[in-house]
């Protein structure tokens, strides 16, 4: 085997750090928001209810919305979505940030969501047209740029306290609108145009079946959308109301009835919205069910902590975020990392030493009770981002390979819609755990809460052994790639 990794050129990391912007703006509003809650709700006026609607907006629309933004990518160009993506997000995040009341923040937050839908996908994308090919080129991108997302995750919420200390919690909405320009503007001067054959024409946007353009598949977007939704609002009042409430059992039935339309709907429409076709590749189907492991555990455990530092501890916002670094610190190292292991022993390998130690890190945080010193915190601390950091790089780089290059948008709307909708899944259900009104209850759900994430880890142990070892170029044939050597 071949060794050595090409250097990245100036040209290819001005478009790694552009693609990047994206990543870094959309993950940093799913978590810097927890932060700021009892913050909002005392200046909105916003119940408990309303304020969990502050944060399911943003991710139920980010995760819905993300494989029809993966289509239109296909089909219309992925550099012109990213674009109009990051526009999207800069306006209705000005819009949060000068929020009269709970329902117009609310309002603000979906669109922030359809933003972040129309740039994720397609920004995975870009990078793959740029990097694929060279697979080790690529894995080494895709490291740095998954390092760049689940940094921003980790640092949200230490970005959050800091922020409503000097500026308020407006202040953690706009300060996107500064990120969003430079990434605009990054975007037009330094991201190229695909060539004619790849852009918005049959060779960029068709199926593989039959060579002609996919629609948009409004009737699969609309079940999907009442499939997350209707289980996610039925995770989340299952705990208040019980699972007997005709609202937790119709959601339940309904999120059901809506998920096998989806399934018979996509199954027999000429253009699907998810061509189930992907779900063939045995890499594809692990490496997605991976994802789904990997972010409902740390979500969920993100959302828990936050409850455990701030009301179990008495930490302030600020004081609370900072306990957060030792994650950011793991991801950091552990992202760029897993560019170099991925190049020389393949993608599996880290995806099973990324689920050992994450797991290992939340078996050690079921130990943490009400008295555990803050010191105690640290080693899981650092355990669960460098388990997860060389792992997601690992299973993002295997989805890459195992799709065809003009599928790219598609396939990484697959993966990161399902892994958004782990995550919010994961808030709810770990946050009914431990979420109750006493104090009392957050320690015995926070346990309660590792205890799944650690059996969910081993699910992803066993799901990496299923995937392929080796990352190739063979799924970018159609930029005239090579297999890569072994």
């Amino acid at each position: 085997m071949n060794s050595s990794t090409p250097s990245l050129s100036p040209a290819l990391g001005r478009v790694l750090a552009t693609v990047s912007v994206g990543f870094v703006v959309t993950q940093l509003d799913v978590t810097i928001v927890n932060i700021a809650l009892p913050r909002i709700g005392a200046d909105l006026h916003a119940n408990v209810a309303g304020l969990q609607w502050v944060v399911d907006a943003y991710t139920l629309a980010f995760a819905v919305l993300m494989l029809c933004a993966g289509a239109l990518g296909d089909r219309f160009g992925a550099r012109r979505m990213y674009a109009c993506g990051i526009v999207l997000f800069a306006l209705a995040s000005l819009a949060c940030g000068l929020a009269l009341d709970a329902p117009m923040l609310i309002a603000a937050r979906a669109v922030q969501g359809i933003g972040a839908a129309a740039m994720l996908p397609n920004s995975l994308a870009l990078l793959n047209q740029s990097f694929g090919h060279e697979p080790k080129l690529r894995a080494r991108a895709v490291g740095l740029w998954t390092a760049s997302g689940a940094i921003s995750i980790a640092a949200g919420p230490v970005a959050g306290g800091l922020l409503i200390a000097a500026f308020g919690w407006r202040s953690i909405f706009l300060v996107n609108l500064p990120i969003c320009a430079a990434g605009l503007l990054a975007t037009l001067l330094w991201v190229p145009r695909p060539p004619t054959a790849q852009r918005g024409t049959p060779a960029a946007a068709c199926d593989n079946t039959d060579g002609q353009p996919r629609g948009i598949d409004l009737g699969g977007q609309c079940l999907a959308i009442v499939a997350l939704t209707a289980f996610v609002a039925a995770v989340i009042e299952w705990r208040p109301l019980g699972l007997t409430h005709p609202l937790v059992a119709g959601g339940f039935v309904l999120a059901l009835l809506a998920a096998g339309a989806f399934v018979f709907v996509e199954a027999r429409v000429a253009r699907p919205m998810l061509p189930l076709s992907l779900f063939g590749t045995r890499t594809f189907s692990a490496a997605v069910l991976f994802g789904v492991c990997v972010n409902l555990t740390y979500y969920g455990m993100v959302f828990v902590l936050s409850l455990y530092l701030q009301r179990v501890r008495g930490y302030t916002p600020l004081q609370a975020g900072l306990a957060f670094l030792p994650l950011t610190g793991g991801f950091l190292i552990s992202n760029v990392a897993s560019g170099w292991v991925i190049g020389r022993l393949g993608v599996r390998v880290p995806m099973i030493l990324g689920a050992i130690t994450a797991g290992l890190g939340y078996g050690l945080l079921h130990l943490v009770d009400t008295d555990t010193p803050l010191i105690g915190l640290l080693l899981p601390f650092l355990l669960i981002p460098s388990g997860m950091g060389l792992a997601v790089p690992a299973m993002t780089t295997a989805v890459l390979a195992s799709t065809e290059a003009r599928r790219a948008g598609t396939a990484s709307a697959v993966l990161n819609t399902a892994r958004q909708a782990g995550g919010a899944v994961g808030v709810a259900a770990f946050g009914a755990l431990a979420g109750g009104a006493a104090a009392t209850q957050i320690v015995p759900g926070m346990q309660a809460a590792t205890a799944i994430s650690v059996g969910l880890l081993v699910l992803g142990l066993v799901l990496a052994c299923f995937v392929h070892p080796e990352p190739h170029a063979a799924a970018s044939s159609a930029r005239g790639a090579s297999a890569a050597s072994k």
